[in-house]
């Protein structure tokens, strides 16, 4: 169940400082319906390996997106169900693969990798870099068929699954064009499915390096679910372009620090 490599420890200012972290990241989802899985993540790699913090959120961003499903009544749920499966089940998959190369990738590329992903997003979002073709390729492959579902959804699983990072979900579910509160519901949908089995699969695989870290990991879905509360109590009191550009700027900063921390520089 644990992982025969060095253990890893977690001391008391450590775990006050994870505290803090996923309570921001939960109010940050409460408003918006994404981004805990990122900013929790950043603020754990830079106190533990990238590999111990992708592992280490994975029962708190489960919690979180159980708790954002009461936004969903049973028919959106099984309507949702039916629309989307062949993308939840490809990404399913794809997540398994990527959990399983967790343990090989280096820490530095794999920080690298999370603040490009999410500086990525944060682009394409405000149209800051122009992607030439990026009309037809949205057009071509953002659609709901299920040959193309799976396989954007094997992609973002692998992605996911060793990173954390679901911004590349998040395009996909807001390009059908949702309204708010439906489209943060879907996203909770998706989410509790593939992080439901990641539970599993994390122990299967051996990726929780200690029993201290499974521990905390299931300790941290407490503060994660009051920050999510939080932000769902603040969300209708917020414009939304307020809420959008929020969290687009904090993703922003994410992405730079984590740039600079796998390139040494921070």
């Amino acid at each position: 169940m644990f992982s025969q490599h060095a253990v890893v420890t977690v001391d008391p200012s450590t775990a006050v400082f994870v505290l803090a972290a996923l309570l921001l990241a939960g109010v940050v989802t409460g408003i918006a319906g994404f981004g805990f899985a990122l900013v929790g993540t950043m603020a754990l790699a830079t106190v533990v390996e990238p590999s111990v913090a992708v592992v280490l959120m994975i029962v708190p961003i489960l919690a979180t997106n159980v708790s954002l499903l009461g936004e969903l009544d049973a028919d959106t749920v099984r309507s949702c169900s039916r629309r989307f499966w062949p993308y939840v089940l490809a990404t399913l998959i794809g997540t398994l693969v990527g959990m399983a190369a967790l343990e090989s990738i280096p820490a530095d590329p794999l920080t690298i990798t999370l603040g490009v992903v999410t500086l990525a997003y944060v682009g394409a979002t405000q149209r800051a870099v122009p992607i030439p073709g990026r009309a037809a390729l949205e057009d071509r492959c953002f659609v709901e068929r299920p040959g193309m579902m799976v396989g954007l959804g094997t992609v973002s699983g692998i992605v996911f699954g060793a990173t954390n990072v679901g911004v590349q979900v998040v395009a996909y579910v807001r390009s059908r064009d949702l309204e708010p509160g439906l489209f943060v519901g879907v996203l909770a949908l998706v989410f509790v499915g593939i992080n439901a089995a990641r539970v599993g699969f994390a122990a299967l695989f051996g990726l929780y390096p200690s029993l201290e870290i499974g521990l905390l990991s299931v300790a941290l879905g407490a503060p994660a679910i009051a920050g999510v509360l939080a932000g769902r109590y603040v969300r209708p009191r917020l414009p939304e372009r307020a809420q959008r550009l929020g969290v687009l700027a904090l993703l922003g900063l994410i992405g730079v620090r984590l740039i600079l921390g796998g390139l040494g520089v921070a």
